[in-house]
Order: structure tokens, then C-alpha cells, then sequence
């Protein structure tokens, strides 16, 4: 980037410079400025005076330096700060403290501790709240206008919220000038949608976090049980309902007076990128994509409005009649599924290739017996689906922060140098073997390539067969090379090694053997095409019920005339025109 300075017999203005450096006020900036200024003007008088009386004052010289390393750490990804910059940050915590090891605490890990090094940056983490209740928390801080330096949103609704009220900054130009071209790279193998889901009326507003695909749902099993009661692993979707039964009739994992439980479900039946146990695979075996966008005969449709929706409802309804399904699914919390798959109560949920990293590690930890399978089952019907923008993290800077730059810096040395670059990142690199949770990040998002996850496990299977040597793996790809050796060579495996091959090599190398394809990911080209919070409650009781059989499956058709009458009519038409309006646009 060409320099903004202006010179004055060679000496930069400091104005700018000055106005930057924290903890100096309006008042002093300027007569700072004008003091600079004026010694630059004296220092030019007399040009016929000796070269040692033109020669530039002491404190002149180490002022322009001072100015250059200013403007070097705020207009490029890795320069370093002259003082500490502080930020305070509103923090998502995670379970078990994030997993961090001992002695580390959101303010001081591998991840800050790192960043302080390099940037010369500290977090103040001021507002620390749960994963599952931080949505709310954010929302209160958003009303009372109490926002920290950086923060970030999972709730789309609120990041548009703080853009109408101009409470955050315009992150335009310090994306361009601070970020790296790797990261811009990462960004762009999504197609241009994804960054735009940040812009505002031609201005980044936000930054979206990369929502790196994770590939379908998975059934994880308990193969020992299987084996316990001499089952066949499965081939197909409905040979592993029939092992789940039979999990039940022989009351796998329940204790006297307990009731045995299928397969378990959380109430929204649709899942994140983030969360376990839904039944998208159910769905899917019909064609349905509940939830979603879908384009059907060259219209746009919600998913969940559609008759192959109805028939994976149909066959959840069957599965719960025969105690397949979790009698209690309708009662259950996301935390009570878990602490049931925890405690070994039940062997049957979908989940992402994650997995093994939460919940199963913990099982491992308190019985390394269990030994959990996953199987993939591959859908023969292809939907024509939109991404939604709910999955997508959202990172802002408060109106006003004085370095709103701080943020790509951050993303650009966590997401790029560290992990293919730096020689001194070993402590930030472990972290991912040792299955520190990323809420434990300063920013709790992930920036990568969009295929990232399957290259890492073809580069450490690659070099675990000797095709590939050790030095050539990125500083991810070597972590969990590393644990994934230690497990193979059977040496006294801790539950973070276990948890890495199972995730990395078992469950990625399904897909990878199984020739998944990541689906290009579109978005409609109307970004607040959201369903809006009483539609989903409509949906999410109206499919309970059917499910519970009180009530018919006729009641699906009162249920899609409810959705259009409040509301969703209005909502698809603005979609489907959005829709049309974009494509007669393009050339």
C-alpha cells in the first residue's frame, strides 16, 4: 500500500499517527502534532548552515520511527504494535473451561500468549458467557448499548440491528490492507457470497466466519455392543434402525428400573454445524431438506413445506411408535442427550465427523471400553438447496474502537501464519491434538479453505503410509499426524489421541473413501430471507406432535397452511422475487 504521509523536508506528519496511539488525548495529539510539526519547519531553516546543524534532532528521528511502526502495524496483517493494544471482547465460554490445560484461562492461553508476542495485543475478556446461552446474553448488551471493542454474533437479525443504529465500524479497508492473501484465498474458494453476507450497502460491516463444510451426519453406533450381541455392522439406513431395536429389546445400557433409549434426538430434528444428534440422514433417505431453501421445477421452496418432508416424518413417526426413537426425546435439552451418551446410556445418535472430540472423548475418558463406529450412508436423491446464513459467525468491531484493524491481524496470525508459516507456534498448534475447544480463540471462529477438512485427512493418512513425509504436513496436519501415530503405536493412548484418530482418520476417511463431494455452496441473493421466529415455533410443535402421534399425519397439511397464512406466504414471494430479479441480472 502506497504511503499517506505527507512530508515536510522529509519528516512524516504525525498527526494521524498520533491520533492513533492509545491513551492520548484529542488536546494532546494536536499540540503533539503541532510541536512535530514545528521542529520540521525549524530543522529546514538556513540552508546554508552546516551539515551538522541540519542533521535531524534525536527526538525528531525517534518520533518518525515510532510513527512508521504505527503505521506499519495498522495497515499490514503481521506488523507489530510499539505499545500494547488492549480490546476488551465479549467471549463465548465453552464446557470444561474450553478444554484449555491447566493453568490457562481465556485471557492467557497459547492462542493470546502468541498473539501478544507477535501484534503486542491483549484481550480483556469483560463479558464471558455460556455457548448456549450467549445469543440472549449479546441481546442484552445490543438494547443497553453496552457493546465491548470486538464481539461476536451468531444471530444475523442483531448484526443488521447494529448496522441500522450505526453501532459498529466500517471494516472495509482494513480487510483489504490486513488480511493476508492466503486468508482472502480461504474466503474465496466459498464464491463471493459468503464475504457479502457481511456488506451493507457496498461496505463490510462484519466479518463472516468460513463455514468450512463438515459433510453429512454420520450414525455413530456402539460397536460393542453389536459384537456383544452378535450383530452385523450395517449396509444401509434401515439395517441400522434394526440394530438400534435391538440395543432396546436387550435393554443395552439401562440399569434395573431404567427404561432403555433408542436412538436419541434433539427436539429441533434439523442440526448446525455445531451441534449433534438431529435426523437429517431420515429425511434425506426421502428427498426432504427440512429447514432449507430448496429449487424445485424452477421454483424456489421451503424444505420443510414439501411431500418428501412429509414422508420422513411419517417414518420418524413409525420409529418412535416401535421405541426406535427416544421415548423422551421430546423432553430432552441438548446437555441431557449428552451426559445419556456420556454416561453409556444409550449407542445410537447422527453426528458430524467432530464427533469424538465432544461427546465421545469424555465417554472415553471414563470408559475406554465403549468402542463407537461411524457409518455413513449415502443419499441416492441430490436437492437443489441454498446455504443458509444461520450457521455463520459474525465478527464486528464497537463504533468508535480506535483499532478496528485488530481483527483481521488476529484472523491473519491465527488462520494463516500460525498454522503455515510460524516455527515458534508449536504450543497455539497443539491445541487442536489436544482438542482445546475454539471458544477458547480470543475470536471463537474458524477461517479456512472451503475443503480443509478433507485434505488434512488425505495429507496425515498420506503421510502415516509413508507417501508423504512429515515435513511437507501444514502445522494442523502435523498435530494430529502426531496423535494419530501415537494411538496406531498403542502407547498408553490419552483420550485426545483417541479423539483424534477417530475424528480425523475413522470418520473424515469415510467420507473421503466414500467419494463425498462438498456441494458448491449458494446463497440466495436475498440475505434477510431468515424464517422468522413464530414460523419456526409453528414448525418445530406442528412436527413434534405428528411425531408423538397426537396428532395425524393429515395435520401436516393444516401445519403448511398455518406457515403460509402468517406469514410465510409473503416471505417466499419476497424470496422467489429476489431470486428472479438476481438472475434476469446476470449476463
Amino acid at each position: 500500500m502506497g504511503s499517506r504521509f505527507c512530508t515536510i523536508k522529509g519528516i512524516p506528519s504525525l498527526a494521524r499517527r498520533v491520533r492513533r496511539k492509545p491513551g492520548i488525548g484529542n488536546r494532546e495529539m494536536l499540540l503533539l502534532g503541532l510541536g512535530m510539526l514545528g521542529v520540521g519547519i525549524l530543522s529546514g531553516c538556513g540552508q546554508g548552515e552546516t551539515e551538522a546543524e541540519n542533521v535531524m534532532p534525536a527526538p525528531v528521528q525517534q518520533k518518525e520511527t515510532e510513527a512508521e511502526e504505527w503505521q506499519a502495524a495498522e495497515e499490514t496483517p503481521y506488523g507489530k504494535y510499539p505499545e500494547l493494544v488492549t480490546y476488551t471482547l465479549g467471549q463465548m465460554s465453552g464446557a470444561n473451561n474450553s478444554n484449555l490445560p491447566d493453568g490457562d484461562t481465556y485471557e492467557n492461553n497459547a492462542y493470546t500468549r502468541y498473539l501478544r508476542k507477535m501484534l503486542n495485543i491483549q484481550n480483556r475478556s469483560i463479558y464471558l458467557e455460556a455457548e448456549d446461552k450467549y445469543d440472549e446474553f449479546i441481546n442484552v448488551l445490543v438494547k443497553d448499548r453496552t457493546l465491548p471493542d470486538v464481539l461476536v454474533l451468531s444471530d444475523r437479525e442483531m448484526l443488521k440491528e447494529l448496522v441500522e443504529n450505526d453501532l459498529v465500524e466500517d471494516l472495509t479497508e482494513v480487510f483489504e490492507s490486513c488480511t493476508t492473501d492466503r486468508i482472502k484465498e480461504m474466503y474465496d474458494s466459498y464464491g463471493g457470497q459468503l464475504l457479502e453476507a457481511g456488506v451493507f450497502d457496498g461496505r463490510l460491516m462484519a466479518v463472516p466466519e468460513t463455514v468450512i463444510d463438515h459433510g453429512p451426519r454420520l450414525m455413530w453406533l456402539r460397536k460393542d455392543w453389536m459384537d456383544e450381541l452378535g450383530l452385523q455392522e450395517p449396509e444401509t439406513l434401515e439395517e441400522a434402525f434394526g440394530i438400534v431395536e435391538s440395543f432396546v429389546e436387550n435393554r443395552m445400557g439401562a440399569e434395573e428400573g431404567e427404561e432403555p433409549i433408542g436412538l436419541v434426538c434433539d427436539t429441533a430434528l434439523i442440526g448446525t454445524t455445531s451441534s449433534s444428534y438431529s435426523v437429517e440422514p431420515i429425511f434425506q433417505y426421502y428427498g426432504a431438506e427440512p429447514q432449507k431453501w430448496i429449487e424445485k421445477d424452477g421454483k424456489i421452496i421451503y424444505g420443510s413445506l414439501t411431500e418428501e418432508t412429509q414422508k420422513g416424518l411419517y417414518r420418524l413417526r413409525q420409529l418412535y411408535a416401535k421405541g426406535v426413537l427416544d421415548q423422551n426425546f421430546a423432553l430432552r435439552t441438548q446437555n441431557n442427550i449428552r451426559d445419556l451418551v456420556v454416561e453409556g446410556k444409550c449407542g445410537a445418535f447422527f453426528g458430524l465427523w467432530w464427533t469424538p472430540n465432544n461427546p465421545l472423548m469424555d465417554q472415553y475418558e471414563q470408559d475406554p471400553t465403549a468402542e463407537w463406529e461411524p457409518y455413513y450412508f449415502k443419499s441416492s436423491r441430490e436437492v437443489h438447496t441454498y446455504a443458509s446464513f444461520r450457521d455463520n459467525k459474525y465478527v464486528v468491531v464497537r463504533k468508535g474502537y480506535e483499532h478496528p484493524e485488530i481483527v483481521m491481524k488476529i484472523i491473519s496470525v491465527l488462520f494463516d501464519y500460525t498454522r503455515y508459516e510460524a516455527e515458534d507456534a508449536d504450543e497455539v498448534n497443539d491445541y487442536f491434538a489436544l482438542n482445546v475447544d475454539p471458544t477458547a480463540r480470543p475470536l471463537v471462529i474458524n477461517v479456512d479453505y472451503n475443503e480443509a477438512t478433507y485434505t488434512v485427512t488425505e495429507n496425515i493418512r498420506r503421510a502415516l503410509a509413508g507417501d508423504m513425509s512429515k515435513e511437507k504436513l501444514s502445522a494442523i496436519e502435523e498435530s494430529y499426524y502426531d496423535a494419530c501415530r501415537n494411538y496406531l503405536n498403542g502407547r498408553q493412548n490419552s483420550s485426545e489421541e483417541w479423539a483424534a484418530y477417530k475424528s480425523r482418520i475413522s470418520a473424515v476417511g469415510l467420507l473421503v473413501d466414500g467419494n463425498y463431494q462438498p456441494p458448491i455452496r449458494e446463497y440466495l441473493e436475498m440475505t434477510d430471507n431468515e424464517v422468522p421466529q413464530n414460523l419456526q415455533t409453528l414448525e418445530k410443535n406442528a412436527f413434534i406432535q405428528i411425531i408423538l402421534g397426537k396428532q395425524p399425519m393429515a395435520y401436516f397439511d393444516t401445519f403448511v397452511d398455518e406457515w403460509y397464512s402468517q406469514g410465510g406466504e409473503e416471505l417466499l414471494e419476497r424470496v422467489q422475487t429476489a431470486h428472479d430479479t438476481a438472475e434476469a441480472a446476470e449476463p
